[in-house]
């Protein structure tokens, strides 16, 4: 599956626009000011911005409450540098 990089805007929420499971599945990386995250709810390249979660504050509806982080956004799919580092 060698195709063009992850998209530019992507969330875990499936009630958000930018949702995409099969994305989400392949498994996507993200790299926020030099480090590796695990814990992003949401990003977006082109703006240069991620949301991560607030703790283990929740909202009415019981989402997890955000807040949003500006800099520098990097992404890759996981399964080619999985595939890569084995070859």
């Amino acid at each position: 599956m060698a195709d063009t990089s992850p998209p530019d805007r992507l969330s875990n929420n499936p009630r958000n626009p930018h949702f995409d499971a099969t994305a989400l599945q392949r498994g996507v990386g993200i790299r926020f000011k030099g480090r590796e995250r695990e814990d992003v709810e949401e990003y977006c390249v082109s703006e240069g911005w991620i949301r991560v979660q607030a703790g283990k504050a929740v909202d009415r509806h019981g989402m997890p409450v955000t807040v949003k982080l500006s800099g520098p956004v990097e992404t890759w799919w996981r399964d080619e540098a999985e595939t890569s580092a084995e070859g």
